[in-house]
């Protein structure tokens, strides 16, 4: 009878337990995931496309509001991106950065320019030390692939027509003697490529 009892006691996490979890935490802001412990659940069949689009089952999750509330308590813990409540943790695949910057404003120029990205979920940063800006490039393609810092190791990968748009605010700097292109925020310098290799 008590083995029975233990089984029943074993629940798989789901999407709406986890949801659950997360709406019953009440706060002011983002959730303090990066305080919680809790025991690791394993993974579930959740997953953030390149494009940003949440999957759960294979299905997409059409409630803006449920994918709003996941967001904000998804950490990375190492290479793994988990969804964290007080009460448990599970790991869910990331196809390439969990969010995507889908706009952003500028003001000033040069030095004095100020870059505020907003994100496909409402999450804004502004670009500087705390929030630096990268481009990767495809070994193959030479395609780049620009990322800003959202928070605690989440990036988001700004998508092509606002990257489209900074390349036209970029301006040429030197980086330890080399001239590089790139972009201006907050004071900080973010190099994308070599002057020498633009086409």
């Amino acid at each position: 009878m008590a083995k029975e009892e233990m089984a029943q006691n074993i629940v798989k996490p789901s999407a709406e337990g986890i949801a659950a979890s997360a709406r019953a935490v009440k706060t002011r802001g983002l959730p303090p995931v990066h305080l919680w412990n809790p025991p690791d659940c394993g993974d579930i069949d959740m997953r953030i496309a390149r494009d940003g689009t949440w999957f759960y089952l294979g299905t997409p999750i059409g409630r803006p509001e449920l994918v709003r509330l996941f967001s904000t308590i998804l950490r990375k813990d190492g290479d793994r991106y988990v969804l964290v409540t007080p009460v448990e943790k599970v790991g869910i695949q990331v196809d390439d950065a969990p969010f995507v910057a889908v706009d952003f404003t500028a003001t000033g120029t040069g030095p004095n320019q100020t870059l505020t990205f907003e994100t496909n979920l409402g999450d804004t940063a502004t670009a500087g030390r705390a929030h630096p800006i990268r481009v990767e490039r495809d070994a193959q393609t030479g395609e780049p692939a620009p990322y800003v810092l959202i928070r605690a190791d989440l990036e988001a990968l700004i998508d092509r027509k606002s990257f489209y748009r900074l390349v036209d605010i970029g301006a040429h700097h030197d980086v330890e003697g080399t001239s590089w292109f790139g972009l201006w925020s907050q004071a900080h310098f973010f190099p994308v490529i070599p002057s020498a290799e633009l086409p």
